[in-house]
């Protein structure tokens, strides 16, 4: 199982990034995929995920209407487009995959990602102000 990510760099605030994770040796399309983040001295927290049983995604409110997750079955990549970055954003942002239920009530924020099975090495990502 593999989990490459790329498309971190450093940029100014309000710039834009886009993220991508390629990854191999799973079943892809019958996996939840996520992206989450931890910065220098904080914990792991949820960024955004994907559940593509019913099509449904998931962002942390801070960053709802600036990032967009989007994933390709075919190339088994999902990415996070993310627009009007801010100097909070800066994080090593790590792709994850995982097989659980979502449920009506789940929330991204909430989790550090015990339920994910899979996980990238993460790329950085850097935003001055």
């Amino acid at each position: 199982v593999q989990l490459v990510e790329s498309g971190g760099g450093m940029v100014q605030a309000g710039g834009s990034l886009r993220l991508s994770c390629v990854t191999s040796g799973f079943s892809f399309d019958d996996y939840v995929v996520g992206w989450f983040r931890q910065a220098p001295g904080k914990e792991r927290e949820g960024v955004s995920c994907y559940d593509s049983s019913d099509g449904r995604k998931y962002y942390r409110p801070s960053v709802k209407g600036r990032f967009t997750i989007s994933r390709d079955n075919a190339k088994k990549t999902v990415y996070l487009q993310m627009n009007s970055l801010r100097p909070e954003d800066t994080a090593i942002y790590y792709c994850a995959a995982g097989q659980f239920p979502l449920g009506n009530n789940y929330e991204v924020h909430r989790s550090a990602g015990d339920e994910y099975d899979y996980w990238g090495q993460g790329t950085q990502v850097t935003v001055s102000s």
